[in-house]
């Protein structure tokens, strides 16, 4: 009878934990390792952001080569000069076919302010790149021709 009895627990107690795994959630046996990303990873991204830095270069070179992008020589409008004037103003002297045309550059306008003959400077008005010294007298001549025309009597305006 101590047989039997024993025999039945084992029996129940199998029944209750065969019950019991079945209801509750069970852990695998062997858990797939977390896997670090270190130096791999980041060579793998490197890689990756310099195919892509190379394709694009790639492409530009391609665009340049067959003529996708328009080159200077044939343009109809050249930049001759250009100074600033302010922070964000400038003159730009633009030639257009045989014409020469001084701009007044600002944010978000432009005024034509004078037009010339291709090629053609006057003494005061433009000096030769580099030469700030001549540049300097043709300004101060004009300013003191200005301030004798002020300053004579009956001759204002």
């Amino acid at each position: 009878m101590k047989r039997q009895a024993r025999q039945l627990a084992t029996a129940l107690l199998a029944g209750i934990s065969f019950a019991a795994g079945a209801v509750l959630p069970t852990v695998p046996a062997a858990a797939e390792p977390v896997r670090a990303y270190g130096a791999t990873g980041l060579l793998q991204a490197g890689l990756g952001l310099a195919l892509v830095l190379a394709l694009i270069f790639l492409f530009a070179w391609v665009a340049r080569r067959f003529g996708l992008q328009q080159t200077g020589s044939t343009r109809l409008l050249k930049v001759v000069a250009s100074a600033m004037v302010g922070q964000r103003e400038r003159v730009v002297v633009v030639e257009i076919g045989g014409t020469w045309l001084v701009l007044g550059v600002a944010a978000g306008q432009v005024s034509a302010l004078h037009t010339l003959p291709a090629g053609h400077a006057s003494d005061a008005g433009m000096a030769a790149p580099g030469n700030g010294r001549a540049a300097d007298c043709a300004f101060a001549a004009k300013l003191f021709a200005s301030l004798n025309k002020l300053n004579m009597p009956g001759k204002r305006d």
